[in-house]
């Protein structure tokens, strides 16, 4: 990284300067820094021209400009400075600033927030705070480089908190077009100007109440001693809530009332702002056939629902049975169809010349005891055709391990869910029984007058009553997120 050989080198410089070290060696210490640091005016000018040259992009390119200097956000810290820069961080004097000080201290702190402090070249500009002590000719250099380099780090701290170290720290698309552009630089100018630094750089995290708990969980269990003996697992039990902060980074909740399930926790939490108003129990997908992370909306539900058979679960599980035995389809409730949506006789079909790919049929299940879907299924928008639904076989609830699914999930007592949602949006009505749901000829659809965001994320840790609580890593993704921000690390 061109600003660590920076920051040592002319550290190595001024300090073979003061200690009056031969000639010889400080001679070739400046020949490196010539070699690898941009053209600077002299001395004598002032430290807010000298940032401006250093940010300066006409002859090399924003880029290369930036890959010469070390600079990670170099878009945003040329934001920040604006087309007249002025030292942030440095004083006359040749001293750091109060706010300086506290961004040091803040980054010193990184594991609380589940980052590390050499991601934001603590140790460096550690180093150039040291050089701004010793007499040297080169102090407004000295004092341009650490304002910049302190800058960088700052606002990558800043985005870092907000968008996770995975996330490109462009603008996407979907943020241009939403209009919801994060913009550190103002941010960073803003919290300066009003005297509210801290408060201003970690106000850039999420805010829903699971990521706050969670980073409050672990900022006290890092406060404990730490046995002896205990080092390893509490090394990889850190690792393990930075990378479930890292996750709530990348996909944070914004709304202020919403269905929450984590999968590898088997649990669907209704959460009204700090509260959780109450808790159900879910099944979710096997690994081999794992539930997707998303974010949607429930607008309506069916009640006594049949079910049309995904092709998959048709081919692979249905298609064998009926090789053998046809009237498999009549003791449950199924019925065949064709491409045309006419129901056939089941028993004129010869099956044992239908393979996967050559099958054309659709196969559905009626409502009743029996049906898959049970009395009652949610449904939401996805590209992935999953749903919430009930299930007939509801002594798996009491499991511990519950990934037993096709992909989509059920739920433990979904009619007192279904009962919150009617009344939260002023509908006040009596759902039918599950002896009346299995009469109902007919599939009904009932659409809530008020809709109710869901989320589906994927938490291998979270924070209950103010402790850490871990959770198997069911679909075994941490692996893949660890190895992802260790190259994000070796990068930078």
């Amino acid at each position: 990284m061109h600003f660590r050989l920076l920051s040592l080198t002319s550290a190595l410089f001024f300090f073979l300067l003061q200690c009056g070290s031969r000639q010889q060696a400080v001679t070739n210490t400046a020949a490196s820094i010539a070699s690898i640091v941009p053209f600077l005016p002299p001395t004598e000018t002032p430290v807010g021209e000298l940032i401006l040259a250093l940010l300066d992009t006409t002859a090399a390119g924003p880029i290369a400009a930036d890959e010469h200097l070390g600079l990670q956000v170099g878009a945003h810290v040329r934001a920040f400075y604006g087309a007249a820069p002025q030292p942030a961080w440095t004083q006359p004097n040749d001293s750091i600033t109060t706010e300086a000080k506290e961004v040091l201290a803040l980054f010193g702190q990184a594991r609380t927030y589940g980052l590390r402090p050499e991601n934001y070249a603590a140790a460096q500009l550690q180093a150039l705070r040291d050089s701004l002590r010793r007499p040297s000719p080169s102090k407004p250099q000295q004092r341009a480089r650490f304002d910049v380099y302190l800058s960088d780090a700052v606002l990558r701290f800043m985005l870092d908190l907000h968008r996770g170290r995975l996330r490109t720290y462009a603008v996407s698309p979907q943020e241009q077009a939403a209009r919801q552009i994060f913009q550190p630089a103002h941010i960073l100018r803003e919290s300066l100007a009003g005297g509210k630094l801290q408060a201003g750089v970690l106000a850039c995290q999420p805010r829903n109440r699971e990521y706050r708990q969670l980073q409050r969980a672990l900022a006290q269990w890092l406060s404990t001693p730490v046995p002896a003996d205990s080092v390893v697992q509490y090394e990889t039990r850190y690792e393990q809530v930075a990378l479930n902060l890292e996750r709530w980074r990348q996909e944070a909740i914004s709304d202020s009332e919403y269905l929450l399930i984590n999968l590898p926790a088997y649990r669907l939490e209704l959460v009204s702002g700090d509260s959780v108003v109450r808790q159900h129990r879910v099944i979710i997908g096997k690994p081999e056939t794992p539930s997707p992370t998303l974010s949607s909306t429930i607008d309506h539900f069916t009640l006594a629902p049949d079910w049309h058979v995904p092709r998959s679960i048709a081919t692979k599980e249905i298609l064998p049975i009926l090789k053998k035995d046809v009237g498999y389809l009549a003791r449950n409730n199924f019925a065949v169809y064709d491409a045309r949506g006419r129901q056939l006789d089941p028993y004129q079909i010869n099956w044992q010349q239908v393979s996967a790919k050559s099958f054309a049929y659709t196969i559905r299940q009626s409502a009743g005891c029996d049906n898959a879907l049970g009395n009652i299924v949610f449904r939401f928008k996805n590209p992935y055709s999953v749903y919430l639904h009930d299930t007939p076989v509801r002594q798996a609830f009491t499991y511990p391990m519950r990934a037993l699914s096709h992909g989509c999930i059920r739920l433990q007592n979904p009619m007192q869910l279904a009962t919150y949602l009617l009344e939260r949006g002023g509908q006040f009505r009596r759902l039918p029984t599950e002896e009346e749901c299995a009469l109902q000829s007919k599939p009904q659809q009932v659409r809530l007058a008020k809709s109710m965001p869901l989320h589906v994320r994927y938490f291998t840790c979270a924070a209950e009553n103010g402790q850490l609580r871990f959770y198997p890593d069911i679909y075994q993704r941490d692996k893949a997120l660890s190895r992802a921000l260790a190259a994000v690390a070796r990068q930078s």
